[in-house]
């Protein structure tokens, strides 16, 4: 439309049955628009509705582990580590100390530094280990945002229906039977030629 005048531009609005919305308030002469301000308001809502769904919110995991810790149960715990920095998620460990064992810290330190190296493909240091009070603490993050790793879980997740749709009747654990009954046919014969 131009420049033109406000009286003008009101008289404009009323003949379309719209609103006279201002965009611009700073800029001169101030930039306003014609439009349902209803139906703006009902987009732009929608439009920070879907960004918020899509906005991935950075969860810090915790996992708690002692000193002496036994090698299965660091086994254990590291693949729940594993886990977290798969899913993007940062994941704070504490070393918690009791008695006598605050008198080694070296052995909390050696044992963050060792789970560190472990993980050092899924995730990096982000907080080196300091010790506060009775417990040493270090945080790893992953090297994959969590969006990223929301995607890749989602394409896995379509590729395994995808997959269950193109075999309908066959499930894991058919599979796998099939497998035993083919390797149960092999070994059968060979045991036939032992006895004789």
């Amino acid at each position: 439309m131009g420049i033109v005048p406000l009286a003008k531009a009101l008289e404009l609005a009323q003949e379309y049955d719209l609103d006279l919305v201002e965009v611009a308030a700073n800029a001169r002469p101030p930039v306003c628009k014609l439009m349902d301000y209803g139906k703006f308001k009902y987009e732009s809502a929608m439009k920070a509705r879907e960004a918020r769904k899509n906005q991935a919110h950075t969860v810090i995991k915790e996992m708690k582990l002692r000193p002496k810790i036994d090698p299965h149960d660091y086994d254990t715990k590291k693949g729940h580590v594993v886990r977290f920095l798969k899913q993007g998620d940062k994941v704070k460990i504490t070393i918690m100390f009791r008695g006598r064992e605050q008198s080694r810290p070296e052995l909390g330190y050696r044992l963050l530094q060792r789970l560190a190296e472990d993980v050092q493909d899924l995730g990096f240091v982000e907080s080196n280990p300091k010790q506060d009070g009775r417990n040493m603490i270090m945080v790893l993050g992953p090297h994959k945002k969590k969006t990223e790793a929301m995607a890749e879980a989602r394409q896995a997740q379509e590729a395994r229906k995808a997959d269950a749709k193109a075999n309908p009747g066959k499930s894991q654990n058919a599979a796998e039977s099939d497998h035993d009954e083919v390797v149960a046919d092999v070994e059968a014969p060979a045991e036939a030629s032992a006895e004789a």
